[in-house]
């Protein structure tokens, strides 16, 4: 049966009427509600076709009010519409900047997209920066309004204090409402649902996101509607695999949503296929297998591999009673999957199971994509200590060049940057003109990633530039000595680095979380790395740590080893 229209169409809108150029055939701009491209549209266009159907589903701890558990379509556009024009109704006007210092939940990420149907700017931060970087970024961005979620406050009093702003919502979770700001649900109430009336183009900035800061200060990544909507195409058809329609795709993610990249192309993905995003408040394996189990998810979006093997071994824990047969992709970053986890899933979710490790960044966060299914032979062969990428996706022009920008194409094992080129790549650093142009030099988007082409034609990710060890003349992947010590059974994590060294000049040095149960000494993982590495690959030294510095998606903050270990050798 065809869905009724929604309530808030059924009148034409008194607005004059517009223009038609239908002579000039460049320079135009789409900016009318029936051809922009805006992602505040993004759940109003589902509502003609699915308006009853779940769009947004919140784990446990994910949501503030039993209300905004789940909604529809309808009722999340409604929402958003409310988010926006109370904001409007504030005095905030096009190019605003709306901070957001929140974790996952279903309020924090429909203001994301109300933010958008009102034409302003989304600017949330991660939690988890020191309080002086949190100030930084404040006066960077110069907000003229502000969301927190009650638990997070603490953490933000003192900078928001020393840049004179004061919150104007709080999500209440963890707490109660924040002095002198008003609870969601009070700021949403008494505005309409109607949608703004604001002109939008593609190409206008919606959001600002911050890179992680694993090498210096955050920048402010920007991102305009049409980039989101492009990064979100080009990964539906990865999510979609498996299903047979694919409106019946329910994604599901408990790793951050509202403050990282992943926003772009995993909810956005949902969202352009009719299906479903689950959120979740943390990436912890018994919440996501439970999800998997009642909410019948189909893609997840898992993060890196630990956290990959984390859910499988929660998956086969016995007596468990989940069922993840409904799950068809399973997404991860940032390193391999050892095969044995991925057969440990294989036997929970079912042999279709399709997994891709995607590589990418903030700036560029499309994506290169290795599924183990279509390089199986190099998968086995080289997993988890080769850190395959594969190749980029099609919207995604990617090469590897030299220090002079001279291209390696046709040059196996030859370590060079990636670098990009993409209608979803960024505009640039919002105010900082100098970095977007190094940033973009020669026509191309510089990654900083290290990489080499194999005699195929896939890629290999080597390293971050500034985390490669020059040690005794020859360049070290520390990410490739991590990758070994992760086969020990010993090695729970680990995190290498270069350290200045009078003889090698860096000498690589790992610092090492063991696992609960399992005795391994320094000299232990030192042989075993030799029997993996080539000498000048293998540590030097190895220190045992109770926990690394890291960011909330697990990346390890190198440069804080590097600066507090300066004079390990000395």
């Amino acid at each position: 049966m065809r869905p009724a229209a929604p309530s808030k169409e059924t009148a034409v809108p008194p607005n004059p009427a517009p223009s038609f150029d239908v002579t000039s055939l460049h320079h135009r701009r789409a900016v009318h509600r029936w051809d922009r491209v805006s992602v505040g549209d993004l759940l109003e266009r589902v509502t003609w076709s699915y308006p009853d159907k779940d769009c947004i589903v919140g784990g446990p701890g994910a949501f503030a009010s039993p209300a905004y558990q789940r909604l529809s379509y309808r009722a999340a556009d409604e929402l958003a519409n409310r988010v926006a024009n109370a904001l409007l109704a504030r005095g905030l006007s096009r190019g605003d900047r709306v901070l957001l210092f929140c974790e996952n939940s279903v309020e924090a990420f429909v203001t994301k997209l109300g933010i958008a149907k009102a034409g302003l700017v989304v600017a949330p931060l991660n939690p988890q920066l020191a309080p002086d970087v949190i100030e930084h970024l404040i006066r960077l961005v110069e907000p003229r309004a502000a969301m927190v979620d009650a638990e997070l406050w603490p953490r933000a009093s003192a900078a928001f204090a020393a840049t004179g702003l004061a919150p104007d919502v709080t999500i209440e979770l963890g707490g109660g409402v924040v002095p002198g700001s008003r609870s969601f649900a009070d700021f949403v109430s008494a505005a309409p649902a109607t949608e703004p009336d604001v002109e939008l183009h593609a190409d206008d900035i919606w959001e600002l996101l911050f890179t992680s800061g694993t090498t210096a200060l955050p920048k402010a990544v920007m991102l305009s509607h049409n980039t989101t909507y492009m990064s979100g195409y080009s990964f539906a058809l990865t999510l979609t695999r498996g299903l047979t329609i694919e409106c019946d795709l329910k994604l599901a993610s408990f790793l951050p949503m509202i403050y990282h990249s992943g926003d772009q192309i995993f909810p956005t993905a949902a969202f352009l296929s009719g299906g479903t995003f689950v959120i979740g408040r943390k990436p912890v394996p018994a919440a996501i297998a439970d999800a998997l189990t009642k909410e019948r998810v189909t893609a997840l979006w898992a993060g890196s591999p630990a956290m990959l093997t984390g859910l499988a071994q929660e998956l086969a824990r016995e007596g468990s009673g989940y069922d993840a047969r409904s799950l068809t992709v399973a997404v991860y970053g940032w390193a391999p999957v050892a095969p044995a986890t991925l057969a440990s899933l294989k036997r929970s979710c079912g042999p279709g199971l399709i997994v891709a490790e995607i590589f990418g960044q903030t700036e560029a966060i499309t994506c290169h994509r290795f599924w183990p299914a279509k390089w199986p032979d190099v998968y086995e062969r080289t997993a988890p200590e080769t850190n395959y990428v594969g190749v980029p996706n099609p919207l995604l022009a990617s090469r590897l060049v030299d220090v002079d920008g001279a291209p390696l194409d046709g040059t196996p094992g030859v370590p060079g940057e990636a670098v990009y080129r993409s209608p979803a790549v960024t505009p640039g650093y919002y105010k900082d003109e100098a970095a977007t142009r190094e940033a973009f030099r020669g026509g191309w988007f510089h990654s900083g990633d290290c990489c080499a082409y194999d005699d195929q034609g896939l890629r290999i990710m080597l390293d971050r530039y500034k985390d490669i060890v020059k040690s005794g003349g020859e360049n070290v992947s520390t990410l490739r000595v991590e990758a070994a010590l992760s086969l020990h059974p010993g090695v729970a994590k680990s995190a290498v680095v270069g350290l200045p060294h009078e003889k090698w000049g860096e000498a690589v040095t790992a610092f090492v979380i063991r696992k609960d149960g399992v005795a391994c000494t320094e000299e232990d993982l030192i042989a075993f790395a030799r029997t993996r590495l080539a000498p000048f690959e293998t540590p030097k030294r190895v220190q045992f740590v109770d926990r690394l510095p890291e960011t909330v998606g697990g990346k390890v903050l190198k440069y804080q080893l590097r600066a507090a270990h300066r004079a390990l050798y000395a």
